[in-house]
């Protein structure tokens, strides 16, 4: 494959997200650069209608619950049109099943407020376009291993992501593209840990849209309606997006506060760790697994609401 020609990168904090143009043909690719996998959640515009914009239901209809590589982002109708594409994907655990974190979560269910959280997130760096709180959307959760047990239940497995994996998607319009840090560390989302995310903009290639040519979704049908279809006449408000040359980010809990905890385990408890440790499945090194064993079990036991466990991993 030839080199794409990079135009823009930018490396997401915890706590933080970043509102990016993203012009019809442009790839933006989003790589994991902690040594475990992060989360990241996803909004995305019309750069010229901010109406339009991306919608899980849609995109779970005609994908199911973990898009993946060959799979289009889709707006919601009466839009309801491809907006981008999935050009590459590394791990293959994405999720269009749960809805964005908020502060309500955090505080409702660990006690804990304020809390980072995905929708304030997108709600900040969709400021500088001059959106609203009320404009942030169900989101596209990259990363994010998720499931439906037997009995119906969703649940969150553990992130299986690894440095250097990522995901790239080529936008079909121009967009307004947010990426976020996602803001759970009590949950397995992102493995109990906040990590940061290596953002990027590149040029599309021909290749990169060759492999969606003859789509049967690519085509336009009549029931995709746009402002000029609609009954109400003149359409209200100004659509186009434009940047604020004067923002500032100020972001819930930014920067990260981290804080070393030593944990002190008999001869037994030790020799336990080192199993769960030797396993692989829980995390690489002690202090990930501790992390896992611990907000695990306190999510058993004191958090307040569902759960969202794997039951038959639990068992």
């Amino acid at each position: 494959m030839t080199e794409r020609t990079l135009l823009y990168e930018h490396i997401m904090e915890p706590a933080t997200g970043k509102a990016v143009e993203l012009l019809a043909g442009q790839v933006l690719r989003i790589e994991q650069i902690g040594v475990a996998g992060q989360c990241a959640d996803f909004n995305a515009f019309n750069l010229h209608d901010y109406k339009e914009c991306f919608h899980t239901g849609r995109t779970r209809h005609m994908h199911g619950m973990h898009p993946t590589t060959g799979d289009f982002l889709w707006s919601a109708p009466p839009r309801d049109r491809p907006i981008a594409a999935i050009v590459a994907d590394t791990v293959g655990t994405n999720d269009v099943l749960y809805p964005r974190c908020s502060g309500l979560l955090y505080e409702y269910q660990f006690g804990v407020e304020p809390h980072t959280n995905c929708h304030d997130i997108q709600a900040e760096a969709q400021r500088e376009y001059g959106l609203t709180s009320d404009d942030v959307h169900d989101s596209f959760n990259f990363f994010m291993h998720t499931g439906v047990d037997q009995a119906g239940h969703p649940f969150i497995a553990e992130n299986v992501a690894k440095h250097g994996d990522y995901v790239e998607i080529i936008a079909l319009i121009d967009l307004l593209a947010v990426p976020n840090v996602c803001g759970a560390d009590t949950f397995a989302t992102s493995s109990f840990e906040l990590k940061p995310l290596r953002i990027a903009i590149y040029d599309g290639l021909p290749e990169d849209l060759a492999q969606f040519e003859g789509r049967p979704e690519l085509a336009k049908f009549r029931s995709q309606l746009t402002t000029e279809d609609f009954a109400a006449q003149p359409i209200k408000a100004d659509r186009e997006l434009y940047k604020d040359e004067s923002y500032v980010p100020n972001y819930v809990n930014y920067p990260i506060s981290l804080t070393d905890v030593p944990i002190s385990l008999s001869p037994e408890h030790q020799t336990m760790l080192d199993e769960l440790v030797a396993t692989g499945e829980f995390g690489e090194t002690d202090a990930d697994v501790l992390r896992y064993v611990f907000f695990s079990w306190w999510i058993v036991n004191y958090m307040k609401g569902p759960k969202h466990l794997d039951q038959a991993a639990e068992d």
